[in-house]
């Protein structure tokens, strides 16, 4: 494969950015276009959501510094939106005219926040998080405001609960789930969580369906229950999770996958010769797991982004990371590696669950599939090399054994 002379990246967000960098950090001396619709330079989300919506910081973590894309030749064109690809003249084209020719072409369009399908969701005043300038426009609120509901008890949810709580806010969180982020962690470890944040003066609306989004022109007034009850609210939060991006690629007449992510192979390729995809709009298949999966944290895009540079200048090598993320609550920390089926797999504790300091297990077959610290920051080293060689172990070796002798 010879090296090619333009590769076009749409979508100017960590993956994205991530991908343009690892370009010239390989030698790639050709042309590079990172086009992004966020007035904004690159940024990573996770802050948005913590020390921005906290108040604590003012600014998110940038990805690079503002003068390093001249530095490095990138042409970087902030708050052009791509409308349309043209797969067979190997063309972009974006909302101010202009016509990008490529001969790679990455898509990393990311994710934009789910609407709720009641009567209101569309009304003036409802807030969503996703932006940096989202995250600046909540926190604003949330100091003014005296009551907020926040519909959606997962991670960016429970993440916005502790931040109106930091803010002095009277919080009330909303899902139809009986226990948060049980999806993800199964009920005992969910719990946690729950507890954490009731602790903390958060009340919680587990087991019920939003009918309403109540108000008018005028704003938002509250939240209507299924059994007819209305929470009255000054800020109302939709946090039911995020919707890949993919118009632009589904136009393309590229293959969808059943979660409705954009199809790719083990090094991150569509079916479309020389277009690939990163972060969360891939549907990636995964060799570990044997089956596409789609990870919308913040690590999968960087790392996606960055592993794809190689494949683009004729590699073919396969992403094999783990899933990972984390999460700060209040006083608690954690860190998540790998992909559990907490309905399913075998749940083991080493530490104290009632303290908030342990490490969470989940063997399936006597193999590692997943493994959370909390509150406990001196293993993951090994942590990550249980869950990356599927380790066979005992509950009893992980509630005892040293973990570095056990990865």
């Amino acid at each position: 494969m010879s090296e090619p002379r333009k590769i076009v990246i749409v979508g100017a967000g960590l993956g994205g950015a991530s991908a343009a960098a690892a370009l010239r950090e390989r030698g790639y001396s050709g042309e590079v276009l990172l086009m992004g619709s966020d007035p904004h330079r690159p940024y990573e989300l996770p802050a948005l959501s913590k020390g921005v919506l906290l108040g604590n910081a003012e600014e998110p973590d940038w990805v690079h510094e503002e003068k390093y894309y001249a530095e490095h030749d990138i042409r970087f064109t902030p708050g052009v939106t791509a409308t349309r690809v043209e797969l067979g003249a190997r063309l972009v084209l974006d909302d101010t005219g202009g016509e990008h020719r490529y001969d790679r072409l990455v898509l990393a369009t990311g994710s934009r926040p789910r609407t709720l399908p009641v009567p209101g969701g569309d009304l003036p005043g409802l807030y969503t998080l996703r932006t940096l300038d989202d995250s600046r426009r909540l926190r604003a609120a949330f100091a003014d405001a005296r009551r907020v509901v926040i519909v959606g008890a997962g991670w960016l949810g429970s993440e916005a609960a502790a931040a109106a709580r930091a803010h002095d806010a009277d919080v009330t969180v909303v899902d139809p789930v009986r226990v948060p982020l049980a999806n993800v962690l199964g009920e005992t470890v969910g719990g946690v969580f729950r507890d954490l944040h009731t602790e903390h003066g958060v009340h919680y609306r587990l087991g019920e369906q939003v009918a309403e989004i109540t108000g008018g022109a005028d704003g938002v007034r509250g939240v209507r229950l299924g059994s007819g009850e209305e929470l009255t609210a000054d800020v109302v939060l939709i946090a039911v999770g995020a919707a890949p991006r993919v118009e632009l690629a589904h136009a393309a007449g590229l293959e969808l996958s059943d979660d409705g992510g954009v199809s790719v192979d083990a090094g991150l390729r569509t079916a479309a010769p020389d277009v690939y995809a990163v972060g969360d709009i891939a549907a990636h298949f995964h060799p570990r797991y044997g089956r596409r999966i789609r990870v919308e944290h913040w690590a999968n895009a960087k790392d996606q982004g960055t592993h794809v540079a190689q494949n683009l200048l004729g590699e073919n090598q396969p992403f094999l990371n783990s899933p990972y993320f984390f999460t700060d609550q209040y006083d608690l920390g954690c860190e998540y590696r790998g992909l559990a089926d907490p309905d399913s797999d075998e749940l083991v504790i080493r530490g104290d669950l009632g303290a908030r300091e342990f490490t969470a297990f989940w063997l399936r077959e006597g193999e590692v599939t997943a493994a959370m610290n909390v509150n406990m920051w001196d293993d993951g080293d090994a942590l990550g090399a249980l869950v990356d060689g599927r380790a066979k172990v005992t509950a009893g070796q992980l509630k005892n054994a040293d973990l570095a002798s056990l990865a």
